[in-house]
């Protein structure tokens, strides 16, 4: 048995997600395609992390696990699956890893990265979102900072069917808000995320940017006390968001 790390970046505009479905054409199910055709045999495939429909990533892990391997350097396999994958996914490295590295379940944390455009793009309109109104940025700050710590999500997340179990409970290392040229960027990295939870922090972050949410109600939300603002109505565009990096102990 042979298992190999894989870092990869990909555009998600074009691709119902990362996670392999039935009819749908998937992030994972062109990379399977691309390596199972090159290696000629049927592989294991899994991500650190299952982005939505058209979120993009930076810096995905994934492991490849394959039985009767042959023999295949590192550079061979890289230029090889590359060459067979479409141009909006690129490998940017491949490694040997032990036989049970798992690419999720060894993560120790994410980190998403968030595009917000102050004004019109003529370049970058699939990965931003474009908010017309001012924004302050200050207040978008403060609201980020809050997000840090352990706290239950359950309100900024959708309940995933495919995980009934999921603890709500997440511990949010760092949560950021800056500046870059007409981009507001909103980081946030944590030991993992619940569905749709990234998008829903950025969604009240521009709330209170904008000033229809106070930093007191922010304070409510993140709580859990009872709020009569529906948080999932506020769900920010996918096209803004990116798996930026994973880490691994």
């Amino acid at each position: 048995m042979k298992t190999w790390k894989l870092t990869l970046e990909y555009d998600g505009t074009k691709y119902s997600g990362w996670q392999e479905q039935t009819n749908a054409r998937t992030v994972a199910g062109s990379l399977r395609a691309a390596i199972e055709d090159h290696l000629g045999a049927g592989i294991e495939l899994m991500g650190a992390g299952r982005t939505d429909a058209g979120v993009h990533a930076l810096g995905q892990v994934a492991h490849v696990r394959v039985h009767r391997p042959g023999r295949h350097d590192t550079r061979t396999l890289h230029r090889a699956w590359n060459e067979r994958l479409p141009s909006d996914i690129s490998i940017l490295e491949i490694e040997d890893a032990p036989p049970k590295f798992h690419a999720r379940h060894d993560a120790t944390a994410r980190t998403y990265l968030y595009q917000i455009a102050t004004r019109k793009t003529a370049f970058h309109k699939r990965h931003v979102w474009w908010i017309r109104e001012p924004l302050d940025l200050e207040a978008m700050q403060r609201c980020a900072a809050l997000f840090t710590g352990r706290h239950n999500f359950s309100r900024f997340a959708q309940r995933d069917p495919s995980r009934p179990e999921e603890s709500p409970i997440v511990v949010v290392n760092h949560a950021e808000v800056f500046a870059d040229d007409f981009l507001i960027l909103f980081r946030v990295d944590a030991s993992h995320f619940l569905w749709r939870m990234v998008r829903r922090l950025v969604g009240v972050t521009v709330k209170a940017g904008l000033g229809e949410l106070t930093i007191a109600g922010v304070e409510t939300l993140v709580s859990g006390a009872q709020s009569s603002h529906d948080v999932a109505a506020w769900t920010a565009p996918a096209a803004g968001l990116f798996l930026e990096s994973v880490r691994y102990s």
